[in-house]
């Protein structure tokens, strides 16, 4: 996914990228109405949102368009509310400007018309060419124009003034997108050249510590993306709230915006940085393009600002209490549908909590969308507002089973949906997974428990590890080899395990916190009638993948209690004031965390848009993972004799390994976002 998710969106990007594909001379942006997308249409300018420009930019970081896009765009949406004569100049082209970002140094051609400077105090004012000298300045990147800006005489008027207006925020969004771009060209660049060029007799990106590389960096660009994304909006709904200016930013938006100035601009420099490294000595050098997008994620960086007091700024808006609303805008169409289940959802809280459990499990509300009669076949769209309606409903955490149900929904015989389903729903039935073993964790192919063909069934042996909540449950799905001689994923087969059968032994495992959640079971020659096989006999890894696509599923949607951004924001308030540097970490985490809710918000809109959401899932997964960890240890060290977070410390060690390590996260995102070669 770019920026942009809709399909006008989509189209949007690909418009721009044809035009510059053509040589992207300003006068044919102008002449596309790109310079004017974010403009109302009576000043010239399409009537779309900084969004719009933001999907723009993107697709024209990627082609590393220079000259007097961005600064025009820049100070077109610094200048919301202006006259229209110079709001149509910048739209059609026929005026540039340039815009000082930093002391001395301004975004644009010193041959600008306009100039938008800093007057002190956060105010800002628009000067004609005439009451400036400009000067160009020589930067990192050749390709971008800058110049050194000095008002021409002391005397002079200091033009107009714009006040307040968020330049600096708008300079950090706009940028912020150009540099996702940036760092696509990369991403891009690197798998194309790890899948094709070979060393040592097969291609360099077959080999993990390539393969990590340039997956961890797309990763970071779809976390970024997520960031401007939300900035983006942010903005736009800032002019919504006033119309024809964004001047006037809620702490929510300033916020929004401190996260993708943290995120995107670190984001591209490494990317671009990534690049290089793949390439090797090809991308060091002047024969190849690597070198020019550096210096233009490096130059972008510099423009956006620092990303420490960006940082800075996010933990003291998120520390005193300021939250970024991330909820889906859902259509006019849901209406009725949310009148609908608001009812529904009243009747269940009318009940007692026994009748209500009953009631949520016969009706279909604890997987809604399942098809009729285990869930409600519920559209996506239904499933966001159930989620919303029904929160304070106490659905019930099937844990395990919210994996095992709906693969026996989709292979499992009437018979045993009948047997397993409604039990399992009303909390009867507890459920594990017997799939790990000693010898194999995460490749399920290097399965040993075997399943021999006796009458009426078949009789499993062998050995599970890591299997939670084992001791509390009643039945396990289990995959055992069926047919030995058959290679890797071939003969396996899935059964469901009576933990009540003799020959099942199950002994706890005490974890790193003092917990004794995971289990080791023994099977020895446990019988299993035929009718507990799910799916066909030898094909089981076909019912495992969907049962496994479902964990990633559940633990992508949460990464464990007491690890969020929230809970460090509340720990922090508490806390005496944070040495800067601590301070400015925990900015950075909090960036983090709101990025990856938005996300997450990015995946739930593809869904409902009926669109693929690709590798966003994946990437949420591990950057959830991960971001428990640095949150639990991040807190721990700002209060090490507090008990929770001692606890937390050591919990969250698991997470970057159950349902699929972070090294076993980055392959898939590698193989199927990118087209990595696999390992043979």
């Amino acid at each position: 996914m770019g920026i942009g998710l809709t399909e006008e969106h989509v189209a949007l990007a690909d418009s721009v990228h044809g035009v510059a594909g053509r040589g992207a001379e300003h006068a044919a942006l102008a002449g596309q109405g790109l310079l004017g997308l974010h403009l109302p249409e009576e000043c010239g300018g399409q009537g779309y949102g900084l969004l719009e420009s933001c999907v723009a930019l993107e697709a024209l970081g990627e082609r590393r368009v220079s000259g007097p896009y961005l600064p025009g765009v820049l100070a077109s949406a610094a200048l919301a509310g202006a006259e229209p004569r110079l709001l149509r100049g910048l739209a059609d082209g026929s005026l540039t400007a340039a815009v000082e970002l930093l002391p001395g140094c301004a975004l644009g051609s010193a041959r600008a018309d306009l100039f938008v400077v800093p007057t002190g105090g956060g105010s800002w004012a628009l000067l004609d060419r005439d009451d400036v000298t400009a000067e160009p300045l020589d930067g990192i990147d050749p390709d971008r124009p800058l110049c050194a800006v000095t008002t021409a005489s002391p005397g002079r008027a200091p033009g107009r003034a714009l006040g307040q207006a968020p330049v600096r925020e708008l300079a950090a969004v706009l940028l912020g997108a150009e540099a996702c771009g940036v760092a696509a060209w990369a991403v891009r660049t690197a798998a194309g050249h790890a899948r094709e060029r070979e060393q040592f007799g097969r291609p360099i990106g077959q080999f993990q510590g390539v393969k990590h590389r340039v997956a961890g960096a797309l990763v970071a660009l779809e976390q970024a993306r997520a960031a401007v994304w939300d900035a983006a909006r942010a903005l736009d709904e800032a002019r919504r709230g006033v119309p024809g200016t964004t001047r006037l930013l809620s702490d929510e938006h300033r916020l929004a915006v401190a996260v993708a100035a943290v995120l995107a601009p670190d984001a591209a420099v490494r990317c671009a940085a990534d690049a290089i490294q793949v390439l090797g000595g090809i991308g060091y050098t002047f024969e190849h393009d690597a070198h020019r997008y550096y210096r233009r994620a490096l130059s972008g960086r510099m423009l956006a600002g620092d990303p420490g007091p960006w940082a800075e700024e996010a933990a003291r808006l998120a520390v005193a209490g300021v939250r970024r609303r991330l909820e889906p805008d859902l259509p006019p169409e849901a209406a009725p549908v949310r009148d609908t289940i608001r009812a529904q959802a009243a009747s269940l809280r009318a009940e007692e909590p026994p009748a209500r459990r009953a009631r949520l499990a016969r009706e279909g509300w604890i997987m809604p969308h399942l098809p009729r009669p285990w869930g409600r076949a519920a559209t996506p769209l239904e499933q966001v507002i159930i989620h919303q309606e029904f929160g304070d409903l106490g659905r019930p955490n099937l844990g395990i089973a919210a994996w095992a149900v709906p693969s026996i929904v989709r292979y499992g015989t009437r018979e045993q949906q009948d047997r397993f389903l409604p039990g399992t729903f009303t909390g009867e039935i507890v459920w594990c997974q017997l799939f790990s073993e000693p010898g194999a964790g995460s490749d399920l192919a290097g399965l040993t428990t075997k399943a021999v063909r006796v009458e009426g069934g078949w009789s499993l042996t062998g050995q599970k590890i890591w299997t939670s909540l084992a001791q509390y449950a009643h039945w396990g799905i289990c995959l055992a080899r069926t047919s030995p001689e058959r290679a890797k994923h071939d003969g396996i087969t899935y059964f469901l395990v009576d933990l009540a059968s003799p020959g099942v032994t199950v002994r706890p495992l005490k974890e790193i916190n003092g917990d004794e959640i995971f289990n080791q079971v023994f099977l020895d020659d446990v019988f299993v009638p035929d009718d507990l096989v799910v799916g066909a006999v030898n094909e089981g890894w076909r019912v495992a993948r969907d049962t496994l696509s479902h964990e990633r599923v559940a633990l992508g949607d949460t990464w464990g209690p007491g690890s969020r951004h929230t809970d460090l924001a509340r720990l922090v308030a508490r806390l005496p004031p944070l040495s800067q540097a601590q301070h400015e970490q925990a900015g950075r985490l909090w960036a983090e965390g709101q990025a990856i809710s938005a996300l997450g918000l990015r995946v739930t809109l593809s869904r409902l848009a009926g669109a693929d959401p690709g590798a966003a899932p994946s990437v949420r997964k591990l950057l959830g993972m991960r971001h428990a960890q640095a949150i639990s240890e991040f807190c721990w060290s700002l209060a090490p004799s507090d008990p929770y977070w001692g606890r937390m410390i050591l919990t969250t060690r698991a997470f970057t390994i159950g349902g699929g390590t972070t090294e076993v996260q980055l392959n898939i995102i590698a193989e199927r976002a990118l087209g990595l070669p696999r390992d043979p």
